[in-house]
């Protein structure tokens, strides 16, 4: 079996980044619900952030054969929780609809990327290589917190109010 080159790393990578990008823009445009697009809109801005740094990145490799040092700024997640997690937000959707199938859908795509980011970081050799990756793991696991976060209260919501409870 192969192993992967840094070069094909990075481009998985790239390929997950546009991948939610393109999956949180098409949610955001199928919802009739203004504030779930605003959510929607603003992880897919996330993961443009994301795009465009592993971007740099790769064509520093693809030059050097080594990491940038880049300078890596925190994550949006203090506004993103802010935003999702507002009581109108959890008011507008239904807890067995469509934005909240998204949202599920979302939290095993943020899973997944933690996942692939964490091993990549973990098996890295070059300290840029690792910062990045590790980087990129924490930034998602923001993302999968207040994903989770909003779809737990959600699920309780909807318990509630089918009277689900045994007391």
């Amino acid at each position: 079996m192969k192993t992967k080159t840094t070069t094909d790393i990075l481009k998985t990578a790239l390929l997950m980044e546009r991948r939610g990008k393109a999956f949180y823009e098409k949610i955001a445009g199928d919802t009739s619900n203004a504030e779930v697009k605003k959510i929607f809109m603003l992880m897919a801005e996330e993961e443009q952030t994301h795009i465009d740094f592993l971007s740099k990145q790769f064509a520093t490799f693809s030059k050097s054969k080594s990491f940038g040092k880049e300078q890596l700024k925190g994550s949006g997640s203090e506004l993103a929780a802010k935003l999702i997690l507002s009581p109108d937000i959890k008011k507008s959707i239904s807890a067995a609809g469509f934005e909240a199938a998204a949202i599920s859908s979302a939290i095993d795509m943020e899973t997944k990327a933690i996942e692939v980011y964490t091993q990549w970081a973990d098996e890295a050799t070059d300290p840029n290589e690792k910062e990045l990756f590790h980087w990129l793991a924490n930034w998602e696991k923001g993302h999968h917190k207040i994903l989770h976060q909003l779809d737990e209260e959600l699920k309780e919501n909807i318990w509630y109010d089918n009277q689900f409870w045994p007391f």
